[in-house]
């Protein structure tokens, strides 16, 4: 795990100010306000590889959270749970049938294996200011039973956080789905996109 970062004035600001564009009479004080997972989307694309990559596909796949929170304190902090088991995959240019193969193997033992890990966790070490209305989340990610720390850049839009981060599988344990011998494979790197909004009042 990465060790929390100690709070500065600067990190203290950047987390008021960000609470302060989303909740109405937020202030410096400490302050707790759930992550409305109705409002929040969050995507993950995996890319295809391999000589013959042409004969398969980019998967997209669904990550509702399950849980989060925003908090300011001394120690700011972004924390959100994922189940693994409620990941989709939502490939628009497949059957059904092809999305629930893809599904099954999404959740089995050599990817995900969701039935010993069922839990996804992002929590933030750090948040720094990068700009207006922009900002650096230090955090770690636990994914497959292994935690790892990640740097998001974040920008607020619209009343969301906003972003995407770039991470690889094998960083987590997870060894990247291969067929044909490796001429049909998916990529080592995946990529997060989300959209987070607070709870409203």
């Amino acid at each position: 795990m990465t060790p929390r970062m100690r709070p500065t004035p600067e990190r203290l600001s950047a987390a008021a100010i960000v609470l302060g564009l989303l909740l109405p009479g937020a202030s410096t004080r400490a302050q707790d306000r759930a992550i409305d997972v109705r409002r929040s989307v969050v995507r993950v694309r995996v890319l295809k590889a391999g000589l013959f990559s042409i004969l398969s596909h980019d998967h997209l796949i669904a990550a509702p959270p399950a849980e989060g929170h925003l908090s300011t304190s001394s120690e700011p902090e972004v924390a959100l749970r994922f189940d693994a088991r409620a990941l989709r995959v939502i490939d628009p240019g497949l059957s059904p049938d092809e999305r629930a193969q893809i599904q099954k193997i999404m959740e089995g033992p050599k990817v995900l294996d969701a039935a010993r890990h069922p839990e996804i966790r992002f929590r933030s070490t750090a948040v720094e200011p990068a700009g207006v209305g922009s900002w650096s989340v230090q955090g770690t990610l636990t994914l497959h039973g292994q935690t790892r720390a990640l740097r998001i850049p974040v920008t607020l839009r619209e009343g969301r956080f906003c972003g995407s981060v770039t991470f690889r599988q094998t960083d987590f344990g997870i060894t990247p789905v291969r067929f044909a011998g490796g001429a049909v494979r998916v990529r080592d790197e995946v990529r997060v996109e989300f959209e987070i909004a607070a709870a409203e009042s």
